[in-house]
């Protein structure tokens, strides 16, 4: 275990994602509680079992005091029982606290400490005052944000019209390419059982933002990674043929905890929206390399939409409990002068796999050893934030940027409706 063979590793991992080292030796003196309580009972039950042996074969004159001092040693065995079970609860919650390993390289610091490694395009240029995406999606009748909040709440929102055949075309174009790229497509559950929650990182320090449906101790996931990390879950893989890649098409639910009064207009920050998502199990050492594929996939999607983009390498204490690394695209949106996240692509390495029991047999060796995962995005129901801005006209009309328009029926320009 790396916690106990590495721990200084393991220290300036967590230093590096802002939290205490102490967390460190707080695990390790919870495991070596939890392994003294096992010893302890193991102990107990073997002399349970050699006590009644004994008093099996006993006289029956000294029988009675024999069985006496047998049920003396099972109380004593279902109290040991009860600390195993309080060790191991405590040593849950421990190593709970311990996120992921962070790869050599990856910035220290917050959310704003990320180090950019590129960007592409020129930053839109208009000869006119550009709309924001709502307005513009209002014109063209495409995204109706009142009666959404009439019907379910605020960070609500209809997709009309051609807003939904935006959805839908950007979702079957990055379709296309996943399956080009080797994908095999999937429509999960966006149910998952807590073990799956909690196995893929999801109920550490931001589980305020999981939606729980306590009755049936189900979440909504937030990302199809959840269900498909959970796919394989407990199974030994055969990856002699190279990488297992998914991609997974599905609604996502987030609760936006703690982001009030942060993007409430419009669809950039939203409590439910569609997504496709890449998803790939492969051997620890081709992890990296199989993160910078899926970020090339990302870029030509983005490049190929008319996007200008800037690529960051994550800082630490933002990367979320799972991710050793991330990378996240970050497309420019004209009104707010900024760049705002389309997607982002995180190397888990064996953090998921070794929480939810996935492994393989290397080729040259007969011990089985966890996968490595990685998950990025490939379009969202964001994407039409940066869409409709960078494309739009005076007029309040859109282009289409030529990618899309086969799946739009060969349609060019978006326009405002009457």
């Amino acid at each position: 275990m790396l916690l106990r063979d590495n721990p200084e590793l393991v220290k300036r991992s967590q230093l590096a994602r802002g939290e205490s080292s102490d967390t460190v030796d707080a695990a390790i003196a919870a495991d070596r509680e939890r392994r003294a309580a096992i010893t302890a009972f193991e102990e107990l039950r073997a002399a349970q079992n050699a006590h009644g042996k004994r008093v099996a074969q006993a006289p029956k004159d000294e029988k009675a005091a024999l069985v006496a001092e047998a049920k003396e040693l099972s109380e004593r065995v279902k109290q040991a029982q009860h600390a195993v079970s309080a060790a191991e609860e405590a040593s849950t919650e421990a190593f709970a606290l311990i996120e992921n390993i962070v790869i050599d390289g990856v910035p220290a610091g917050g959310e704003d400490d990320f180090v950019t490694l590129r960007t592409h395009g020129d930053i839109p240029a208009f000869g006119f005052e550009p709309r924001d995406h709502l307005e513009l999606g209002e014109k063209l009748g495409a995204i109706d944000m009142e009666r959404g909040t009439k019907v379910s709440g605020s960070r609500f929102y209809f997709l009309t019209g051609v807003g939904a055949r935006l959805e839908i075309a950007l979702m079957n174009l990055a379709l296309d390419r996943a399956l080009q790229a080797g994908f095999t497509p999937m429509i999960p559950p966006t149910l998952v059982r807590p073990e799956v929650m909690q196995g893929t990182g999801f109920l550490g320090k931001h589980s305020a933002e999981v939606y729980h449906l306590e009755e049936q101790d189900l979440y909504l996931v937030g990302t199809s990674e959840v269900p498909l990390a959970g796919y394989h879950m407990g199974e030994i893989l055969d990856l002699s043929r190279g990488a297992k890649r998914y991609a997974g098409w599905s609604t996502c639910y987030r609760s936006e905890a703690g982001s009030y009064g942060k993007d409430t207009r419009g669809i950039i920050r939203v409590h439910q929206f569609n997504k496709l998502e890449m998803f790939v199990y492969t051997t620890p050492e081709d992890a990296e390399a199989e993160h910078l594929r899926l970020v090339e996939l990302q870029e030509g999607m983005l490049q190929d939409l008319g996007l200008s983009y800037r690529v960051i390498d994550v800082a630490a204490g933002d990367l979320g409990s799972s991710a050793a690394r991330k990378y996240d695209v970050e497309a420019w949106v004209p009104t707010q002068g900024a760049y705002r996240e389309l997607t982002s692509t995180s190397n888990c390495t064996t953090y998921q796999a070794r929480r939810l029991d996935i492994r393989y047999r290397p080729e040259d060796a007969g011990k089985t050893q966890p996968v490595a995962t990685l998950n990025g995005t490939l379009a969202t129901t964001r994407w039409i934030v940066a869409l409709l801005e960078t494309h739009q006209r005076e007029d309040g009309s859109v282009t289409v940027p030529e990618v899309l328009r086969p799946f739009l029926g060969g349609l060019e320009v978006l326009e405002p409706i009457a």
